[in-house]
């Protein structure tokens, strides 16, 4: 009886040890997959004609501050004297007060051309990627501003909270090679 008990245990010692010798071995054979799906080739993008501007880009992402920032394209910018992008517009007197601008950041700096226009570029370090400035841009210019996910600074987690929760589905996995969806060219591009 006893050694019929140890013949029983040792048989069901080698069961679970042959299953998780399989499960082990599905394990990696999925996880290799996985990576060579989203590691070599894939990345998170913003559709910019997608984009709602809602904010969530800023609130959603992993990282703090996120990882999605606003690019200027500068080939369709319009240099309006009043930028919509810039000033906020309903403010008393249009100047380059603080109090006038929509970055809660100061994340865009505003450079002279010649009168009346300026252009605009964005401090990616200090932009959060909130879009007040893209929908500033969108409803009294011609939408130059975007936002973007900088992969650069993206972890590329595979499991993108922003996407989840973006109400335009404006953001989408792509491949490498179609990293940024921009509008227009714009010069401060940024390395891939």
């Amino acid at each position: 009886m006893e050694k019929n008990s140890k013949s029983q245990s040792r048989r069901k010692f080698i069961r679970n040890g042959v299953r998780a010798s399989l499960l082990l071995s599905l394990g990696a054979v999925s996880l290799s997959a996985l990576k060579k799906v989203s590691g070599d080739g894939y990345v998170w993008q913003i559709d910019p004609f997608k984009c709602t501007q809602c904010g969530r880009c800023a609130t959603e992402c992993v990282l703090n501050p996120s990882a999605v920032k606003c690019i200027h394209a500068f080939d369709l910018c319009g240099y309006c004297d009043l930028c919509g992008g810039y000033l906020k517009p309903d403010a008393n007197s249009q100047s380059t007060a603080a109090e006038n601008q929509l970055c809660p950041t100061a994340a865009i700096e505003r450079r002279f051309i010649e009168e009346p226009y300026f252009e605009y570029h964005i401090d990616e370090d200090l932009c959060i990627g909130c879009a007040k400035c893209v929908a500033g841009c969108t409803s009294f210019g011609n939408g130059s501003m975007h936002l973007q996910i900088m992969h650069h600074i993206c972890v590329d987690c595979n499991e993108c909270s922003i996407a989840r929760v973006c109400p335009s589905d404006a953001i989408s996995r792509v491949k490498a090679s179609e990293a940024y969806n921009v509008k227009g060219d714009f010069t401060n591009k940024p390395e891939a």
